[in-house]
């Protein structure tokens, strides 16, 4: 790929209070797709608050392209129900990158990014420079669902060959 800028691991870590779609519960699992990549994490059986800590890779090509999150319940014999979906601007946290910072204290907030009407952000996240990496992590508030957010983090990986962000 010639193109590519780099790869984000994508950490799917939870999900909270996450819609009910069996009869007391749900078996999710979330769909991560961007830029004709899909990803998927493991079903996490009857839990509204699923424990996934699930990495995901994609290759970046485009950081104006946003990554799409949904989250599904598993059905045996129907098709899978839509329990909400997300998405993720990384252009933020790209800017963070862009800076070109070095041997900062462990812990030291980058940036902070506000929840909005533009963003599914449903708390402040932070870029957090952490041993010579710099990483975010959201809480993303699930759209088109009664209720539900999940908990991710994203870090760039700079494979030797690729272009960068810089």
């Amino acid at each position: 790929m010639e193109n590519l800028l780099g790869l984000l691991r994508l950490r799917v870590r939870r999900g909270i209070n996450l819609a009910i779609r069996d009869t007391r519960s749900s078996d999710s699992y979330v769909v991560v797709t961007m830029a004709g990549q899909k990803l998927k994490t493991r079903v996490i059986k009857d839990s509204c608050n699923p424990e996934w800590n699930d990495e995901l890779t994609l290759s970046i090509t485009d950081i104006n392209v946003p990554i799409n999150l949904a989250v599904y319940d598993r059905d045996t014999f129907t098709a899978d129900d839509k329990m909400g979906e997300a998405e993720i601007d990384i252009r933020p946290y790209v800017e963070c990158l862009r800076m070109g910072l070095e041997n900062l204290p462990r812990g030291t907030v980058i940036t902070r990014v506000p929840p909005s009407r533009t963003n599914c952000l449903s708390d402040e996240s932070c870029c957090v420079w952490d041993n010579g990496r710099i990483l975010q992590d959201m809480f993303l508030r699930l759209r088109n669902v009664e209720c539900g957010e999940i908990e991710v983090q994203i870090e760039w990986i700079n494979p030797p060959g690729c272009k960068g962000v810089f």
